[in-house]
């Protein structure tokens, strides 16, 4: 009576009393700094505001805006909105993310006891001989079992730890998927854009040239132009046409990318607004660096890794340890149905079992030492990501200021090349100069409207950039 009266003591004693091995998770120390490099130029050139608006805070960043926010193309909203529903990627990532919840609830089954019931009927016969006489006997048995391997050292809480880590990492990388992209989707609509605008110029490139062809045509037949001009009149409009159908195949496969990360067959893809009509965010708050480890989804995984790879230090090192678990068994036993729950036939167990390793020929040691270098693996992965981050940043943020200042010096390129190309025609028509010169003008017109595209479709792509390095996109 007293034994039955102590067990449930001793179950209070050696779990309380146990203890966790292993090292406890301390986030590393990186270094930061004080601000991206780039972002001091790029608040420098940008135009200040008025005096009556409230500054923003140094804190805020882009990537804290919702993608709805940054992109405001509704056509390129329904894009995206139907990528984040269908695309493959995002729907792997959300697999995953199962996978890891379901290895986390095994896990952490370990802790707990295991409860088992059973029934059997047995019937034994000895055949007759000399020394034994023939017997039959019947059993009949129902019974229940109890076994729990006590975490004494913290193996199992360890191993939990690990797999709610790992849990962790597949969502933060679920997240990083969709922060990529949206900004692919994003990127891939202002290229398809900009390939509309270029075949948009070249159509009219054509067209006015043909016009110009029949002129010099014209012209030539008067005797106030030579066959030269004509060819060189040719010439442009072949240089015209020949763009054309480039351009209509890079939209096609451009339309078959997009169709892609949509999760659909190859297929059109509907327009919004036109390159040219796309909001340009005026400035482009940074924010200040150290936010950026919160927010940037890659980041957030490769700790997730690294608090992993610490936690099976712990279940290692258990394994110096002895293993300790507790069994019962009770149950019923007789030879007749009628008796076998009657107080006679009732039996029971109860024990403890205790395992030390002695000898493993290093396995123990080697097993450590596995988990000590996994861990200095995945906090050199942790570092290396919060290094390439700031780079990724910084990258972005010249880049796209960079870009700023290209497009526009384009733009006054554009508008100097075109008065150039009206005035040679204009010259040549009245007799003043060759076709040469019309011919050479046009063609620096063209070249320098199609810059005028490019240069525009990188501004863009330089924001695309500048949000996904910042971590922005994920946000609900």
């Amino acid at each position: 009576m007293n034994v039955k009266k102590a067990i449930p003591f001793l179950f209070l004693t050696l779990v309380t009393c146990g203890c966790t091995v292993g090292p406890n998770y301390k986030r590393p120390k990186v270094n930061v700094p004080v601000t991206y490099r780039g972002a001091a130029e790029q608040n420098a050139t940008q135009p200040q505001a008025p005096s009556s608006q409230a500054a923003q805070p140094a804190e805020q960043s882009l990537g804290d805006q919702k993608w709805w926010e940054v992109f405001q193309d509704q056509q390129l909203q329904e894009l995206i909105r139907t990528a984040l529903k269908q695309n493959y990627d995002v729907r792997i990532a959300a697999a995953r993310i199962m996978e890891a919840r379901a290895q986390l609830g095994i896990t952490r089954a370990d802790q707990l006891p295991t409860l088992g019931v059973g029934a059997a009927a047995l019937n034994d016969r000895f055949p007759r001989n000399k020394v034994v006489p023939e017997n039959e006997t019947n059993f009949n048995a129902v019974s229940s079992s109890f076994a729990w391997d006590l975490d004494f050292w913290g193996k199992y809480r360890r191993a939990t730890e690990a797999a709610r880590a790992n849990l962790l990492a597949t969502e933060w990388a679920r997240r990083a998927v969709v922060n990529s992209l949206v900004s692919d989707v994003a990127a891939a609509y202002f290229q398809l854009r900009a390939l509309d605008l270029q075949l948009e110029i070249s159509r009219r490139t054509l067209a006015s040239r043909q016009e110009s062809l029949q002129l010099t045509q014209t012209l030539s037949n008067g005797g106030a132009g030579t066959m030269l001009d004509v060819r060189q009149a040719e010439q442009l409009v072949a240089t015209a046409a020949e763009e054309i159908p480039d351009l209509e195949r890079q939209i096609q496969q451009e339309e078959n990318f997009i169709s892609t990360l949509l999760g659909n067959n190859p297929g059109p893809i509907a327009r919004g607004m036109k390159l040219t009509e796309q909001p340009h965010a005026p400035e482009v708050p940074s924010g200040i660096p150290s936010s950026l480890l919160e927010r940037r989804p890659d980041i957030r995984a490769a700790e997730a890794e690294l608090i992993a790879a610490n936690a099976q230090i712990g279940v290692a090192r258990a394994a110096y340890f002895p293993n300790i678990s507790l069994t019962a068994t009770a149950g019923f036993l007789s030879s007749a149905l009628t008796s076998l729950f009657t107080g006679p036939a009732g039996f029971w167990n109860f024990g403890g079992i205790a395992t030390q390793p002695v000898f493993a020929g290093g396995r123990i040691k080697s097993g450590v030492r596995l988990s000590e270098a996994r861990k200095e693996e995945m906090l050199l992965n942790y570092q290396r990501t919060i290094q390439q981050a700031f780079r990724g940043v910084s990258d972005s943020l010249v880049e796209y200021q960079k870009d700023r200042e290209f497009r526009m010096h384009q733009e006054e390129l554009v508008s100097a090349a075109q008065g150039a190309a009206q005035l040679s025609e204009l010259r040549y028509r009245g007799g003043a100069t060759s076709y040469l010169e019309v011919l050479t003008n046009e063609t620096n017109a063209f070249n320098a409207e199609l810059g005028l595209a490019q240069a525009q479709l990188h501004e863009l792509l330089g924001l695309v950039d500048i949000y996904r390095n910042l971590g922005g996109g994920w946000q609900v």
